[in-house]
């Protein structure tokens, strides 16, 4: 399964062009959030990675979208 995660720092920021790239890269499931990167609780990163099964492949459009 293709797991693919977009991040934005704030919430007047827009996560369209990642949710778009991550659509065409063919992800089965987009997890998104609002949260600077310097945050450690990012909710739907933990669900990610929860979710996340050997086999599976993860995609971000941008490393730092992942982490600072």
């Amino acid at each position: 399964m293709k797991l693919g995660y977009a991040r934005c720092s704030t919430l007047d920021q827009n996560l369209d062009w990642q949710i778009d790239a991550l659509t065409k890269e063919g992800c089965d499931r987009i997890f998104q959030e609002k949260f600077t990167g310097t945050r450690k609780y990012r909710p739907e990163l933990l669900r990610m990675m929860d979710m996340f099964r050997e086999g599976d492949t993860v995609i971000i459009c941008e490393l730092t979208r992942l982490s600072r």
